[in-house]
């Protein structure tokens, strides 16, 4: 069954507005499992004992605004995703919303940095995997 997360749209920055109760109710199920990976822009409001590991990923701000203009970002949306960036808004919210110690910062400013984190990442799994089969 498909169930829709989104409750609203926010006009100013346009985007879809996750409904996040239902993301929970949604995820819990499968996240109650284990062996998986989440990928969103913010981590507050899922349950804490739901990861292992948070990684944070962060972008000096001139790298940020030229992506964002690449994607036609509106500059309101441009504003608020470098203010996040400058102020360290999502990696604060993890670290205040899990053990500080699961949550690791990860430059992102190349493909480089892309994949250094992709295979840090990678290697982490993997030894996730290995102590926690069978």
């Amino acid at each position: 069954a498909v169930v829709s997360t989104q409750s609203t749209g926010d006009e100013v920055l346009e985007c879809k507005v996750l409904d996040e109760d239902k993301v929970i109710e949604c995820m819990a199920p499968i996240m109650e499992k284990g062996g998986n990976v989440v990928d969103y822009h913010g981590s507050d409001f899922f349950d804490e004992d739901w990861f292992d590991i948070i990684f944070c990923l962060r972008t000096d701000t001139a790298v940020l605004a030229a992506r964002l203009e690449e994607r036609q970002y509106s500059e309101i949306k441009i504003k608020n995703n470098l203010e996040s960036e400058i102020f360290q808004i999502l990696l604060e919210e993890a670290r205040e919303s899990y053990e500080p110690d699961i949550v690791h910062e990860l430059q992102s400013d190349s493909i480089a940095d892309q994949d250094s984190n992709l295979n840090r990442i990678q290697c982490w799994m993997k030894n996730w995997l290995t102590d926690n089969s069978g």
